[in-house]
């Protein structure tokens, strides 16, 4: 596994693997109806590529195929953290958070049901569970914060 800097050529497989990962690995843990809202594959490539501008972006690969990726804000804003169906659980998640956490003393990160046992595992405390409201669907998630 190699992990690189986004690179806008990724936009494509990156938004593709949010969207498989979104309606495969979390489908445990919300409705079908809130997987749509929260990935329903129709977002603008390049306004999702754009998206990765002025942050710290990171994918992850294995034989040329991007496996994971994430993002953080230079405040320490941990936005996304997303790891392929069938790569879960190798630590791709692990070493991409390792390489993204790195300069942050202070890490805060809105984790989704799924992801928040991993968060625990990493040292990360939850603050408060949160609601967000996707195309009108109200989603759970959990505010949750590590400190070094």
């Amino acid at each position: 596994m190699k992990i690189r800097p986004f690179a806008p050529s990724d936009g494509e497989a990156t938004y593709k693997l949010f969207c498989k990962t979104v309606h495969t690995v979390n489908r445990a843990d919300y409705s079908p109806e809130q997987l749509d809202a929260w990935a329903d594959g129709k977002r603008d490539i390049s306004g999702w590529t754009a998206s990765f501008d002025g942050r710290t972006s990171l994918v992850a690969e294995q034989g040329g195929r991007i496996i994971g990726f994430g993002d953080i804000t230079d405040e320490g804003y941990l936005d996304r953290l997303y790891v392929a169906h069938g790569f879960t659980g190798r630590g791709v998640g692990g070493a991409l958070c390792d390489a993204l956490e790195e300069p942050f003393t202070r890490i805060e990160v809105h984790a989704s049901i799924t992801a928040k046992p991993f968060f625990e595992r990493r040292g990360y405390k939850t603050v408060r569970p949160n609601t967000v409201i996707r195309k009108g669907v109200e989603l759970t998630n959990f505010i949750m914060v590590k400190d070094k």
